[in-house]
């Protein structure tokens, strides 16, 4: 899962270990020898706060699938650039596989929230336009009620009469 933790999209060391095929134990000790291709906008520990912040991105309440009792420290959050670093750090076919998945997924959502940005301008702009237009019908009525059009009287009425007397 994919997750938007201090402003960057995320995913934790357990589900990449997952993909991967390997525990999250080793996948941390391939990061912890390789740590200067991990800087911190790629790879960085998860806090109390942020791990709040996950949990509230889940449909449950608990934390299990987040924090699992077994482990002893937070999880690591790996950013789009951390996940492709990781491609370099896993040399199995399969860690090649995955990570082309994730790629596209990140690449994906990105066009996602794009499209998305693009659609509430587009309905901004379409609310300012009815909103003059509706100012505009507004001002031509008032105008049309100021000038008395409409309400001759001097005119002779068209229709029918009701109250003809009977002989």
């Amino acid at each position: 899962m994919i997750f938007l933790i201090r402003g960057k999209k995320v995913m934790l060391d357990s589900d990449l270990a997952e993909l991967y095929g390997i525990t999250t134990k080793r996948l941390n000790e391939q990061v912890k020898r390789n740590r200067e291709r991990f800087p911190s906008d790629f790879m960085f520990q998860c806090d109390t706060k942020d791990l709040s912040v996950l949990r509230s991105q889940f449909a449950t309440s608990n934390g299990k699938r987040i924090w699992n009792h077994k482990r002893r420290t937070l999880p690591l959050l790996f950013s789009e650039n951390g996940v492709a670093m990781l491609s370099s750090v896993l040399k199995s076919k399969r860690a090649i596989q995955v990570n082309i998945s994730i790629m596209r997924i990140f690449t994906k959502l990105r066009s996602f929230l794009l499209l998305e940005k693009k659609m509430e301008e587009r309905m901004d702009g379409l609310e300012q336009g009815s909103n003059i237009l509706f100012k505009n019908v507004f001002e031509r009525l008032d105008t049309l009620e100021e000038n008395g059009r409409g309400l001759d009287s001097s005119r002779k009425k068209i229709g029918i009469r009701t109250n003809i007397s009977k002989k």
